[in-house]
């Protein structure tokens, strides 16, 4: 015989998560090597790679767009010289259920990019390479790390602009 009085609360529903679709939004790619004509063979490429994340809940209930935005710049150490820009738009279409309302920024803005970044990898990598450069492959993302920073930044610009009693 089982006592129902007794019984262990149930579990919280299982997190069900599709991607619906995934796509470029935008990309554009400047080889200023080729525009400018930069010559010379002391070519010292200094990488860097600017991330940003947006989601928005779309009509469909429980739809959300999250978009992953990847800026990737070459300048020549030598020169300080760009050598390429490289600006990437890439969002995906998802269906989130079961993700308790606190919780769903944090859940779309670390756990969708982490779907999306294999195919964003890829794609910057494939576009250096056809534009005449070695292929960038982009280092993983701690989309946790990157959350949390955005967090302490919205918390001290909000801080910033909470005026001052003076007494």
């Amino acid at each position: 015989m089982t006592e129902t009085n007794g019984a262990a609360p149930e579990a919280p529903p299982q997190i069900k998560m599709q991607v619906l679709a995934q796509f470029v939004r935008d990309m554009s790619f400047e080889n200023m090597v080729a525009r400018k004509g930069l010559q010379g063979t002391d070519v010292q490429p200094d990488m860097q790679v600017q991330v940003s994340l947006d989601a928005r809940k779309r009509t469909a209930d429980h739809q959300f767009e999250v978009i992953a935005k990847f800026r990737v710049t070459s300048k020549n150490k030598a020169s300080n010289e760009t050598l390429f820009l490289m600006e990437l738009e890439y969002a995906g279409i998802f269906h989130v259920e079961n993700v308790a309302e606190e919780q769903m920024h944090a859940f779309l803005l670390i756990e969708c990019p982490r779907l999306l970044f294999p195919y964003i990898r890829r794609i910057i990598s494939d576009v250096t390479r056809d534009g005449g450069f070695p292929p960038v492959n982009v280092d993983n993302v701690d989309f946790v790390a990157l959350y949390r920073m955005e967090l302490a930044r919205r918390a001290e610009a909000q801080k910033a602009e909470q005026p001052t009693l003076v007494s």
